[in-house]
């Protein structure tokens, strides 16, 4: 490697990046992330669209859950409090 003033910018970029991936290959690759990075690759079409259909479930799920609890919080409580413990609201 040539002295600082004396490379160009796309050489020293490129220095750069030549030592961010001998560090990935050095720690990533050797570690206990190996396994999984080594195990890693693209789904197909059908997993990723059943994984999708998934995760749109849930989000179904969690979300009617939240509105029963706001539905609860909002309706449910504050008649509980007032009318039947008879604590004065703010």
């Amino acid at each position: 490697m040539a002295t600082e003033a004396n490379t160009s910018f796309e050489q020293r970029v490129q220095d750069r990046q030549d030592a961010v991936e001998a560090w990935v290959r050095r720690n990533i690759t050797k570690g206990s992330w190996a396994r999984i990075v080594r195990m890693a690759r693209k789904p197909s079409p059908e997993e990723f669209r059943r994984t999708s259909i998934v995760c749109g479930i849930g989000l179904l799920v969690l979300g009617a859950i939240g509105f029963l609890i706001l539905l609860l919080m909002d309706h449910t409580f504050p008649w509980l409090i007032h009318d039947v413990f008879n604590i004065p609201l703010p």
